[in-house]
């Protein structure tokens, strides 16, 4: 029995897969927003409430890979639009949980279907595109998550203090269950993987030149993640001036610059590659966040917001456009097992988040905001060495040795 395929209609599947990671992206993310409404309203205290965030991360990132394998051979269409199905329905749950352990429940359980969806929308994407336009292909779905940062968290947050944080996830859940109506009718039908034993998954998975990936991933959202999550004290030890007028337009200024660079980044992939790009975006995030640090030991409390804001947006045109070269290498390296390797990719993304919490909490505890800088360029610094030695031993012209090659894409019709 052959599996069902059929071309995408038009470019509407584009839209359909960036708009999946930009709900979920928001789902995890905008919790913070209304941490203190949910500590008022379920009677724990804030640091309570706060390791609902916790508890989303941790299960993303040792579920990612196990679901990838046990759901590799699923059609995709049917994965995600049945997943984001579920994610509705968990949202919606959410809204009305009666208390903290079941609204704890409900963060694990969409945190469960996130790490399934997730890797699989950034793989369709790599299936569906046409060849020359895979990177930019993955780099619009990664475009999702950057936007839902700085687009759907705070749009999130406003509806939670004007209506309570209930009124957040019921918007969630509508804008999820619209948005799997319209990926009901836009994405093609692609089969699952071809049967691969789980030892040989595996054994891809284990080889030197993924593990590099994973770790590349974990230093480079470490140090990039590090200077967002505490962007209020680095800004405002540089500038001397603080207040959330200042803060708003450096978060602004990094949301635009971010959301360039997924787009770039895609782009610049398929025109340069995947390796060199991702030397091009680690080079600019050291410089970036080195820049700071030495700012902030020359000139504390007096450089220009102008100045930072300028370097700031370097940062974060860097610190994105990261996603796409090493979602699109790490694909191409894995051949077959390209899902799962992407679900092991964004698990790392999720430690590096702990990463920049752990070392930026320590870093601006002992030396305030510049400490973040010279922490967050130290541990770039390391990010662009290894990748630098992994993508000259291992270029991605060449898949992992025993990787099954990947198959083609639908249709070109898919890169009008």
């Amino acid at each position: 029995m052959v599996a069902e395929t059929s071309a995408p209609r038009g470019p509407g599947w584009l839209i359909c897969l960036p708009l999946t990671t930009f709900v979920i992206g928001t789902d995890d993310f905008v919790i913070a927003g209304v941490l203190p409404d949910v500590s008022s309203d379920l009677e724990v205290s804030e640091a309570a409430a706060g390791q609902l965030v916790t508890a989303f991360s941790v299960t993303y990132a040792l579920a990612a890979p196990v679901l990838a394998v046990m759901t590799a051979r699923l059609p995709r269409k049917a994965l995600v639009t049945g997943g984001l199905s579920v994610f509705a329905l968990a949202n919606a749950a959410t809204a009305v949980a009666p208390d903290y352990p079941v609204l704890m429940a409900m963060r694990v359980a969409t945190a469960l279907v996130a790490s399934t969806v997730t890797p699989a929308v950034f793989a369709m994407a790599g299936r569906t595109a046409a060849p020359e336009r895979v990177g930019r292909a993955i780099g619009t779905v990664a475009a999702g998550l950057t936007v839902s940062l700085f687009a759907g968290v705070p749009v999130g947050t406003l509806l939670g203090a004007r209506f309570g944080w209930r009124a957040t996830f019921v918007a969630v859940a509508v804008f999820t269950a619209a948005v799997t109506v319209a990926a009901a009718y836009f994405l093609p039908a692609l089969p699952g993987a071809p049967e691969i034993a789980v030892r040989r998954k595996l054994q891809i998975l284990s080889r030197p030149p993924l593990l590099l990936c994973v770790a590349g991933t974990v230093l480079g959202a470490g140090s990039g993640l590090m200077t967002y999550t505490y962007v209020a004290p680095l800004t405002e030890g540089l500038t001397g001036r603080g207040g959330g007028a200042v803060l708003a337009l450096f978060i602004a200024v990094v949301g635009v610059a971010g959301a360039a660079g997924t787009f770039a980044g895609g782009r610049l992939t398929d025109r340069w590659g995947a390796d060199r790009t991702l030397l091009v975006m680690f080079t600019g995030l050291v410089v970036a966040t080195g820049a700071l640090a030495l700012t902030g030991g020359a000139a504390p409390g007096c450089t220009p917001v102008w100045l930072v804001a300028a370097v700031l947006a370097v940062w974060g045109f860097a610190a994105w456009g990261f996603n796409p070269p090493m979602n699109t290498r790490a694909l191409r390296l894995a051949g077959e097992a390209g899902t799962e390797a992407v679900a092991l990719n964004t698990s790392a993304l999720y430690a590096g988040i702990a990463v920049a919490g752990a070392a930026g909490g320590a870093a601006v505890a002992a030396h305030g905001g510049t400490g973040v800088a010279v922490t967050a360029t130290g541990v770039g610094l390391v990010a662009f060495l290894l990748m630098a030695v992994s993508v000259r031993r291992f270029p991605t012209r060449t898949a992992v040795p025993g990787a099954p090659r990947p198959p083609a894409p639908v249709e070109n019709v898919a890169a009008s």
